[in-house]
């Protein structure tokens, strides 16, 4: 006998729990907001620019100790994070002058390395990153860019997909979901890189389709049912949808979870982002964005006047039009 995940005839009143999910959604977008303001993001030095040397070593440095260690080394002030755990240390220093001499980066890497093996028997140089300052400046804007044209696009498709209520609905429920992500990491200081940008950009993808598919529905049953209160007509589509929405997001979090404890160092940031934003825009689907339009004011009889007034497809509106001509509109 197949699982099943959410049983036949669920119906959970969502819409009921509304002003607590608004509410949610208010602290965690501001708490996020306060945490970027205060804290700010450990930039990766896709994005900063500089040397990182990734350095496993064999008991937990004192980090205070070895921070005055590279201090010495006379190449530049350092910046030292425990990265995955207190044995992996991400050692950040400045370039080398002149920037771009691949020599002079070489130099400070053996400098740095050889200074760690004679204080830290058994340590290991894992990972060598340089990016200059140049090039962290065009990442910065081009990852920025990418962010703002997703959520761009993503308004456009769903104004002209569905009706423009959906569209303000979905793109509020996602820039939660960026905001809330970014304060993740905000409050974790877990490396901020172009991974991490990857992740939020995959995040808003999984984010909309999930979206996408509830207000489908919602739309599909605002034509079908035309007197039915707003409310449980919202509660009726996101049941409806829910073995799907719950399916998916199951499916999509044991490989991401696998990743997350069994994967490299390399993409935790990555996957640390990916469970976060499965389970947020999870959601924001479910709580936020569909309970959005009954705050809007959007009813059924509105949906049908916008049929057939022109907007939805052709099938679309000439359905409307004959409910019209039978008076259930």
């Amino acid at each position: 006998m197949p699982m099943k995940f959410v049983p036949d005839n669920t119906n959970i009143p969502f819409v009921s729990f509304r002003f607590i999910a608004f509410g949610l959604t208010l602290l965690l977008t501001l708490g996020s907001l306060a945490l970027l303001a205060t804290r700010g993001l450990n930039l990766g030095v896709d994005f900063r620019g500089g040397l990182t040397i990734e350095s496993e070593f064999k008991t937990a440095p004192k980090l205070d100790e070895l921070r005055s260690q590279m201090d010495e080394l006379g190449v530049g002030q350092s910046a030292l994070t425990e990265f995955g755990s207190p044995r992996n240390i991400l050692i950040r220093l400045p370039l080398p002058e002149p920037q771009g001499d691949d020599a002079a980066v070489q130099k400070v890497v053996a400098k740095v390395s050889s200074e760690l093996k004679d204080n830290y028997p058994g340590v290991t140089i894992r990972r060598v990153e340089s990016v200059s300052g140049k090039v962290s400046g065009e990442l910065i804007q081009k990852g920025i860019t990418a962010v703002l044209l997703s959520m761009l696009a993503v308004a456009v498709f769903t104004w002209f997909r569905f009706e423009w209520y959906f569209g303000i609905s979905t793109v509020v429920a996602l820039i939660h979901d960026i905001i809330v992500t970014l304060g993740f990491f905000a409050l974790t200081q877990l490396e901020f890189d172009l991974n991490v940008i990857a992740a939020i950009l995959t995040i808003v993808g999984y984010s909309l389709n999930d979206k996408v598919v509830i207000d489908d529905r919602i739309r599909e049953n605002m034509r079908k049912f035309r007197k039915m209160d707003m409310g449980s007509l919202i509660d009726q589509s996101v049941n409806e949808t829910l073995p799907r929405t719950v399916m998916t997001t199951v499916t999509i979090l044991i490989a991401l979870l696998v990743l997350l404890f069994l994967g490299p160092d390399v993409i935790f940031g990555f996957t640390a982002a990916m469970v976060l934003g499965i389970f947020v825009g999870t959601y924001s689907s479910v709580f936020v964005s569909s309970s959005l339009l009954l705050t809007m004011g959007v009813t059924p009889d509105k949906a049908a006047a916008d049929a057939i007034r022109g907007e939805g497809t052709a099938e679309e509106r000439a359905k409307a039009r004959k409910a019209a001509e039978r008076g259930r509109v």
